[in-house]
């Protein structure tokens, strides 16, 4: 891989190059949002990566919370994972339709689980359609096997956790939604949800980190990430619309070598839902010089 990129994306070539080798785990974690207007179960039932077994990030999820997708316990995600025959020392390889929006939180799940070889494709799987690669329509029935979880739980940030961190304003936040989200000038797209964003957060559309569902490389990534307002010698903590995105840039900042990060897993449906968190409107303050 070159050294301007990331070491955590691997390209189609790399991907195609491996299939079927023993260690190699291929997952289909694609996600729509309403306004895509795509069906991910439809898609990969339709044709996916030879090997790959379907992530549901609602599935594998704490259902005992009132907010989508939110991360499961370490045994609850133990034993789903391993039911798709994936264990913690296997290369995983995560994927999703456009290629860079719903794979990177997969991605980091994995990695707060404790999987250490864990990977995005880039360009996804259009992209992988797009080049004329196999697909195939069979569903794999894999064996179970043991995911031995080491659950990072001190990665995952809390509301009480998130409220103490903009009153204390310890950490950076990173805000993966629209500008227009962001500063309030176009709506959620969730009812119910008050428009703004958190005291101190900077605005990070999880857009700017890709073209054409290909991340881009080291150096963009940095520029990008200082040119809104982040020190990336300081801690970050990211944030979205429902913890997906925000996932986005956990993967940029860790492919810049910067560790000292969280993701507010309640993100914008937790925080902006509620009458007692505070909510600025407009676009971020300026930089202090």
């Amino acid at each position: 891989m070159s050294e301007t990129k990331s070491r955590f994306v691997v390209s189609a070539d790399w991907l195609q190059e491996r299939l079927g080798t023993p260690d190699l785990r291929i997952l289909d974690a694609s996600f729509y949002l309403p306004a895509q207007k795509r069906d991910a179960d439809a898609e990969y039932a339709a044709g996916h990566i030879p090997g790959a077994v379907r992530f549901d990030h609602d599935k594998i999820a704490d259902h005992s919370a009132n907010l989508p997708h939110m991360v499961p316990s370490r045994d609850d995600f133990a034993s789903e994972v391993g039911k798709l025959g994936i264990s913690e020392t296997d290369t995983i390889v995560v994927y999703d339709g456009p290629g860079m929006f719903a794979s990177p939180r997969i991605w980091w799940l994995f990695r707060v689980m404790g999987a250490k070889n864990v990977y995005v494709l880039d360009g996804g799987l259009d992209g992988w359609k797009a080049e004329g690669r196999p697909l195939e329509t069979i569903v794999p029935r894999p064996k179970a096997v043991t995911f031995t979880p080491h659950f990072a739980a001190d990665r995952v940030v809390s509301l009480e956790a998130m409220r103490d961190i903009v009153t204390s304003e310890a950490m950076q936040i990173a805000d993966a939604r629209s500008a227009g989200r962001f500063a309030a000038t176009e709506p959620e797209p969730r009812e119910g949800m008050r428009s703004g964003h958190m005291p101190g957060a900077r605005s990070l559309p999880s857009g700017v980190f890709s073209s054409q569902g290909k991340f881009k490389s080291l150096p963009e990534l940095k520029q990008t990430i200082e040119h809104a307002g982040i020190d990336l010698s300081k801690p970050v903590v990211t944030s979205c619309g429902s913890g997906i995105t925000a996932a986005i840039i956990t993967l940029a900042l860790e492919s810049l070598g910067h560790t000292d990060n969280k993701l507010y897993d309640g993100s914008w449906s937790e925080w902006g839902s509620r009458s007692d968190t505070p909510i600025v409107t407009g676009p971020p303050t300026p930089i202090k010089a």
